[in-house]
């Protein structure tokens, strides 16, 4: 199984989303695929989608939430598939509830998956990395990492915690000359199964808020990052609004919000009884890398370094000085 030959990818939450399909472009590039998630049926979903690749792949069944099994997971990884390249975080769950109706241990789980799952894949990943001093680590992240929006105050607070970590990691790795690379990609709305398989307790079916992008989008622009990574790649338009908008109007924003991501999550006016969702247990039935929103899916988005679009904010900003009597 072990092809010396070949680079190696990980990918954590490669059931579906925007894992799954990473996961097709990392395979459709050559690469060797370790896949991880909780769902044996989504597992055996995306092996089966990887074969007419024809490169080798191994799936193991593992909580991200459980340092542990993860653990193995990567040391099974470098035995059979080879050293480990790339290691991808995706996996998370998220639950839609105003915060006073949110309970302690849910709050808790979508940390553990969201957040912890984050940090115990960068673990694993540092302890095959370190020892030859290369390799490249990539969060999957969110423009929520930067703007929180109502409803979705766990998994807000998740990737914004997920920043920090990540942030204060990249510290380290310069302090010892490491020449293992981290990137964080923060991704748009995306059309994905999530919308139908998180807890939800709103009462109506629940949507990104527009506008949508394909989890293809995300997937070639992660597998892009590999060559040359940046510190961050903020990922389409929306994105590069709602972190600069959030630098310079952060209230201006939260009254916004609070107007329009509150319905803007919404889908119909159908009532719907609340869903326990894939918060404790995998939910069957639903694997795939596309949700339901297709036909208003975005194809393409731009992608910028952070240090690029800072930069042009500074060079935007000092003209505007100069230009000010």
């Amino acid at each position: 199984m072990n092809n010396p030959d070949r680079p190696v990818v990980v990918i954590c939450g490669a059931s579906a989303g925007v894992g799954r399909a990473a996961a097709h472009v990392f395979a459709a590039a050559g690469y060797s695929i370790g896949l991880v998630a909780r769902s044996d049926e989504g597992l055996a979903l995306t092996l089966e989608e990887l074969q007419p690749y024809e490169v080798a792949t191994l799936a193991i069944s593992a909580d991200v939430a459980d340092a542990q099994q993860l653990n193995s997971a990567a040391q099974r990884f470098e035995a059979e598939l080879g050293p480990v390249d790339v290691w991808i975080n995706s996996a998370m769950v998220t639950v839609f509830a105003p915060v006073d109706q949110l309970l302690p241990e849910e709050i808790r789980h979508v940390t553990e998956v969201t957040y912890l799952g984050t940090v115990h894949g960068t673990l694993a990943a540092l302890e095959l990395m370190r020892p030859r001093n290369r390799g490249l680590i990539i969060q999957v992240g969110s423009a929520l990492a930067y703007r929180a929006i109502p409803l979705q105050s766990a998994y807000c607070g998740a990737k914004f915690a997920v920043r920090g970590f990540t942030d204060s990691l990249r510290c380290e790795l310069i302090h010892h000359a490491s020449k293992i690379r981290l990137c964080m990609v923060q991704l748009p709305a995306m059309n994905t199964p999530q919308f139908d398989w998180a807890r939800n307790k709103l009462g109506k079916r629940v949507q990104p808020v527009p506008p949508i992008h394909d989890p293809y989008v995300a997937a070639r622009a992660i597998f892009n990052v590999v060559n040359a990574p940046p510190r961050e790649l903020w990922l389409g338009a929306p994105t590069i609004k709602a972190i600069i908008g959030t630098l310079f109007f952060p209230g201006l924003l939260d009254r916004l919000l609070a107007r329009s991501a509150w319905s803007g999550q919404m889908s119909g006016d159908t009532e719907l009884a609340p869903q326990a969702g894939n918060l404790f247990e995998p939910v069957n039935g639903l694997h795939d890398a596309r949700g339901r929103f297709d036909r208003n899916s975005r194809q393409r988005a731009w992608g910028l370094s952070s240090s690029h679009v800072i930069a042009v904010l500074i060079v935007a900003t000092a003209l505007v000085a100069l230009l000010i009597p």
